[in-house]
């Protein structure tokens, strides 16, 4: 596995801070932007992926406070 976060890591994970849909999700953990982004993320989003691998959390969590 792969533990060093590259540039291109952090401009795809930067798409997945912009996206509506994920944005949404974050914001509001119960709503169906949460659950459809739970569905897809690990397996067709590659910003989701990118996501996880530089914050370390899912797209769909709220950041840590």
């Amino acid at each position: 596995m792969r533990t060093t976060i590259t540039a291109l890591d952090r401009a795809l994970a930067r798409v997945c801070e912009l996206c509506p849909v994920c944005r949404t999700a974050r914001r509001h953990p119960r709503g169906g932007a949460n659950a459809f982004v739970r569905r897809i993320e690990g397996r067709v989003c590659p910003f989701c992926r990118a996501y996880a691998r530089v914050h370390g959390r899912p797209s769909h969590a709220a950041p840590a406070a």
